[in-house]
């Protein structure tokens, strides 16, 4: 399994969001990206950490960052989660896994004590130019906003 970290590439992708739309890497050039793979919309562990993100929305729209979640859901199912929670920002899917993959964030995981293949719930901050700031794979879902917080160094 590919892991990322500091100052590598961060691996393009275009994926459509929860509303069809085409979304690009490339499309946040010139700004921050707290980047997170969650393994599917609207299961307990998903839905703490997209409300956390956003819940925390205008702290890390101040620190000039923009923030999008990735799971293998279709478009259709990511849509339905974000108007349940609220959520306003991207949610990619990723069904053929191949950004996940790029990303180190799917592989062999323990789950109830079988060993399956799927996301590993990770989040990355990618900076300004595409480059890995940091890379958080086996994050809990409450810790992905605060790590992202301490990287920038603001106050958690």
């Amino acid at each position: 399994m590919t892991k990322l970290a500091p100052g590598d590439p961060a691996p393009d992708f275009e994926l459509a969001d929860q509303h069809g739309k085409m979304v690009k890497l490339a499309d946040f050039k010139g700004r921050k990206l707290l980047l997170y793979f969650y393994p599917k919309a609207d299961t307990p562990g998903c839905t703490r950490q997209a409300c956390s993100v956003r819940d925390a929305r205008e702290e890390l729209a101040a620190l000039g960052l923009a923030v999008m979640g990735i799971s293998p859901d279709q478009p259709e199912r990511q849509k339905k989660f974000d108007a349940k929670y609220g959520l306003t920002f991207p949610l990619l899917a990723d069904t053929e896994r191949r950004t996940a993959r790029a990303y180190g964030a799917w592989g062999e995981k323990n789950l109830y004590g079988k060993k399956v293949e799927g996301i590993i719930r990770s989040s990355f901050l990618i900076d300004e130019a595409g480059k890995i700031i940091q890379a958080w794979y086996k994050v809990s879902p409450e810790d992905t906003v605060p790590k992202a917080k301490a990287a920038l160094g603001a106050q958690t």
